[in-house]
């Protein structure tokens, strides 16, 4: 029974609270975190310092993992064997340890995530770098603590003398916290140190000039510096780690090779999830996926498919699957028994502080052995010098401690000196064995001298801490394998694609591609053209136009939806290519048709988008708020019953403006839609009055709309304000005719410009804007282009740039370049000249595009002939000329 003494009473809360507590310690102190002066885990250490007692050294034979595991865990480590022989494994991975230090022999896992064969199918032993954590351990230079059951000692440190813990760095999850620290290159960190060594007070950006930042050992490329940086000033920071790439080319396909990984991938797991995401299609274009990597490296293929652009389905890699991760840096470790979060500099300073503890013992312990050798030898050459006194001494001795007695008494000499002495053996008396002895006892008394300078002299001890350092950064070369990149926010994949001029074209059935405009060489006028795409016997170009790969493209649906996309994510083919489906590229409704793309390069709110429908409705919207649209698309503008757009253009808005919103706060407006609507949509020219107050009669930017029957209405810009996405605008032009309808539009500066009009089968001129009478928006217009059976209907208007040149486009898909300088001009009441030879056919479209450069070789083949450069102008009736 126990006495009321010998009971405590406590709270069970304080109870569970010092338990876990210890617990806590326990795990944070013995298991999971690394100590910051050797860089190992108890664990890890107790495998070296094993090895080590078994005489496992670079040049021993290797020896069965099992016996190491069982070594350790009979004397060290009183967990479970998965437990050590998981350690040991993983230092002997070169995918793992930035340099290992085990020397592995047999499966020892793969990069595939494969793991290591038995432990009694697996030798190991160490390696060189181990030799160098363990140098001088036999001289007392660490403190040596009980093991678990005091029966034996293990170091409570290794000497280390390579920074071990930046080196091959260390992940670990103790008890409310963890330590995820990355490995560098030992070359970088010997030259850090140096620096660190050299001047205390070094800063972080001088030490940063050697030590770029982490080394991983499969390689990879750091984007950006900001965690580094982060990392190495707090001790924490995210590091973006992508795989490295490159690019292949084959007949009509890319094909992405990885040839390095980022650190800790499964290889094999990161290969399947790219298989599934190619089936589910939630990354298009890739074709296969395989593995081709062998003992020479990696080599992982991604084989893609012919419409595919390599630059972008690796960056939808990227984001998408682990060929590029985000390293946590968290350099937590061991210091004093305590957890600390380090920062670069602390780690430096503490490796160096821990060097020069080792080597003070080191010099200690070794100037201790030195003149206990030389006290030794003093006895010896004391002996020699009186020989045949000792000899005698000796033979009238009873026995040994007689003699040492009489030797100790008569000569004034120690305990060990005349233990010496007693037991040399008769040939030391030899004359050439006392000048050995000489001439050790002189070489000992100047290394005693030299490891009493080296203690009192702080200098002497940094000497030797550089030299070993240098010693160690020749014995082991160590060059980076991890590349880094500045600026990783700046990088877009735009950054990866050239801007250059492009032609679109976009088929009936909506197959869209992008060409290079240089593909398309300058003809003469009335040249035939090139193919321009290979379209299906039920289809045929639609529309095409000219714009940069880094622009941005709106589509505009029938339903009035607006999309973008940029131009570089459209495949670009050949100039025959049939290209791909528009749906596979945004998001549209089943029922859902593209009625305009209109490209721009910026979304700047000096600037409006201009919306025409056939049934002559005008629309404008400031272009600042269609800059953010989401997947699904917004309104654009609101269509009448049987109406549909034709195009849409950019303008540049007036200095003043007034902008009339269909929304409040992103919500529609249905009052101001019912006015709109309810506008007499056929009022003629007389009753539709100035909407500016004050306007000058000085005409300033103006739209010109024309219809396929040849009429064209001129009007001042500011006829149009501002409206919000989803209103339905206003009337543009009347109608002369019942089966007109609007076929372009263009945007006027000037009236100096000219404009160049095209007909359906090949006739065009230019004109300029001055001839066409400056009216208010509604009215019937005058004649654009005189048309008749040589010329057909109008197919639109392009503004006359010198820097541009003519791009049309016929029904059979033909493509033709002209230079819009060598087109005739000629009245507005005219027809024109050949400008296409359509061979039977008819012009679908027409567009502007950059003129070639002068490099580029001009093509001449189909000069116009005299028949076909004639004028078909004939004069215009009074009729004509009327509104």
């Amino acid at each position: 029974m126990l006495e009321n003494s010998d009971i405590q009473i406590t709270s069970i809360e304080d109870s569970i609270k010092a338990s876990y507590l210890d617990y806590s310690m326990s795990v944070i102190i013995g298991r999971a975190l690394p100590d910051a002066r050797d860089g190992l885990k108890p664990v890890h250490r107790r495998i070296l310092h094993a090895m080590n007692e078994m005489h496992l050294g670079k040049s021993a034979k290797y020896k069965k993992s099992a016996a190491i595991v069982g070594e350790v865990l009979g004397k060290y480590h009183p967990h479970g064997d998965t437990a050590v022989y998981d350690a040991l494994v993983r230092l002997a991975q070169d995918f793992s340890m930035r340099i290992p230090v085990v020397d592995g022999q047999g499966n020892f896992g793969s990069i595939d995530g494969d793991g290591a064969a038995a432990m009694r199918y697996t030798e190991a032993r160490m390696t060189a770098l181990t030799e160098e954590l363990l140098k001088d351990i036999d001289k007392d230079t660490v403190d040596f603590i009980p093991n678990y059951d005091d029966s034996q000692s293990e170091p409570d440190v290794l000497p280390a003398r390579v920074p071990h813990l930046l080196l091959n760095g260390s992940s670990g999850i103790a008890v409310g916290m963890a330590t995820n620290i990355p490995p560098h290159s030992l070359d970088e960190l010997i030259d850090g140190l140096l620096v660190v060594l050299e001047d205390k007070e070094a800063s972080l950006e001088a030490v940063m000039e050697h030590i770029k930042g982490p080394d991983f050992p499969t390689g990879g490329t750091i984007f950006g510096k900001k965690g580094i940086i982060d990392a190495y000033r707090t001790g924490r920071g995210r590091i973006k780690l992508r795989a490295k790439t490159h690019t292949e080319k084959k007949p009509n396909k890319d094909v992405i090779v990885v040839d390095e990984l980022p650190y800790q991938v499964n290889k094999a797991k990161l290969i399947e999830t790219i298989a599934e995401l190619a089936k589910e299609k939630s990354i298009e274009g890739i074709a296969e996926v395989r593995d081709e990597s062998d003992r020479e490296g990696i080599r992982m293929v991604i084989e893609l498919k012919r419409d595919a652009m390599s630059e972008i389905v690796l960056n939808n890699l990227y984001k998408s699957t682990q060929l590029e991760i985000t390293f946590g840096v968290i350099m937590l470790a061991i210091n004093n028994k305590e957890p600390k979060i380090f920062t670069l500099l602390e780690l430096l300073k503490l490796f160096l502080h821990h060097r020069k503890t080792v080597i003070i013992r080191r010099t200690i312990y070794d100037l201790q052995e030195a003149r206990k050798r030389a006290h030794i030898l003093e006895g010896l050459k004391i002996a020699l010098d009186n020989i045949d006194e000792v000899i005698a001494l000796i033979r009238t001795s009873l026995d040994y401690d007689s003699a040492k007695a009489g030797l100790m008494s008569k000569f004034a000499l120690s305990e060990a000196q005349s233990k010496a002495i007693l037991d040399m053996r008769l040939s030391k008396l030899t004359g050439l064995e006392r000048e050995k002895l000489e001439a050790e006892l002189e070489g000992l008394m100047k290394l005693i001298a030299e490891l009493e300078s080296i203690l009192k002299s702080e200098e002497k001890i940094e000497s030797i801490i550089k030299d070993e350092l240098l010693d160690i950064k020749n014995k082991f070369k160590c060059p980076r394998k991890t590349e880094i990149v500045d600026d990783y926010d700046d990088i877009d994949i735009e950054d990866l694609v050239p801007n250059e001029n492009m032609v679109v074209t976009i088929t009936h059935r909506g197959y869209i591609k992008r060409v290079p405009s240089k593909q398309y060489e300058k003809q003469a006028r009335g040249g035939k053209g090139k193919v321009a795409v290979t379209t299906y016997d039920d289809d045929f170009i639609e529309s095409f136009f000219t714009c940069m790969s880094h622009d941005t493209l709106m589509f505009v649906t029938d339903k009035g939806q607006l999309y973008w996309l940029k131009v570089y994510k459209i495949p670009e083919g050949s100039r025959t290519a049939k290209g791909k489906a528009v749906v596979n590229l945004i998001s549209l409704q089943d029922d859902e048709k593209i009625m305009a793309i209109i490209p721009t390069s910026d979304f700047a709110p000096n600037k409006s988008l201009a919306f025409f429908t056939k049934n002559g409705i005008v629309k404008r919207t400031n272009l600042s708020e269609y800059k953010n649209i989401r997947s699904i698309g917004v309104r654009a503008i609101k269509l009448d019953e049987n109406d549909e757009l034709v195009t849409a253009l950019i303008v540049e808005n007036e200095e003043r403006e007034i902008v009339l919103n269909s929304s409040i706060d992103g919500e529609e407006n249905p009052n101001l839609d019912i006015s709109l609507e309810n506008e007499d949509l056929g009022a003629q020219p007389s009753e539709v009055l100035s909407e500016v107050p004050g306007e000058s009669d000085e005409p300033s930017k103006m739209i010109l709309i024309v219809t396929r029957k040849g009429m064209c209405v001129k009007f001042r810009l500011n006829k149009i304000r501002q409206m919000g996405r989803v209103s339905r605008g206003v009337k543009g032009i009347s109608f002369k005719e019942k089966n007109d309808s609007v076929v372009g539009a263009a945007f006027i500066e000037s009236n100096d410009q000219e404009i160049l009009s095209v007909g359906e089968l090949g006739i065009g001129k230019r004109t300029t804007a001055d001839e066409y009478r400056l009216t208010n928006r509604g009215g019937k217009g005058v004649i654009c282009m005189k048309l008749n059976d040589k010329t057909g209907d109008l197919i639109g208007v392009v503004m006359v740039d010198e820097r541009m040149d003519l791009m049309a486009l016929t029904t059979s898909g033909k493509m033709i370049r002209v230079d819009m300088q060598s087109i005739r001009k000629a009245s507005r009441n005219t027809s024109g000249v050949k400008v296409v030879n359509v061979d039977g056919e008819k012009v679908a479209s027409i567009a502007s595009c950059p003129k070639e450069s002068e490099e580029e070789n001009l093509d001449f083949d189909s000069p116009a002939s005299e028949q076909e450069s004639q004028d078909f102008d004939s004069p215009a009736s009074e009729q004509d000329t009327q509104e």
